[in-house]
């Protein structure tokens, strides 16, 4: 399962969210692919306000500080009831 990680240089949140991901691969199979908002005008626009922000199967599932224990629960989601489906 792929995870995107939408960031931007700079940012303490997103260094703190990406490290709460990467706790969390240690336990669940699941890709993450750094996007930076910076590189591009339209994700700067769409995400501006809210990095970072944790996408899955085109689903934001998370955006501003992230909880560990809400981000767990929705990966597990994705992983046991929705078998990859996306």
């Amino acid at each position: 399962m792929e995870v995107l990680y939408y960031t931007r240089n700079k940012c303490e949140l997103c260094k703190e969210g990406k490290l709460l991901l990467q706790l969390l691969q240690e336990d669940y199979p699941f890709k993450i692919i750094e996007k930076d908002i910076d590189a591009s005008d339209e994700l700067t626009e769409k995400f501006g306000l809210m990095i970072p922000v944790v996408e899955v199967c085109d689903e934001i599932i998370q955006y501003g500080r992230i909880d560990l224990l809400a981000l767990e629960d929705k990966l597990k989601d994705y992983m046991h009831r929705k078998k990859y489906t996306c």
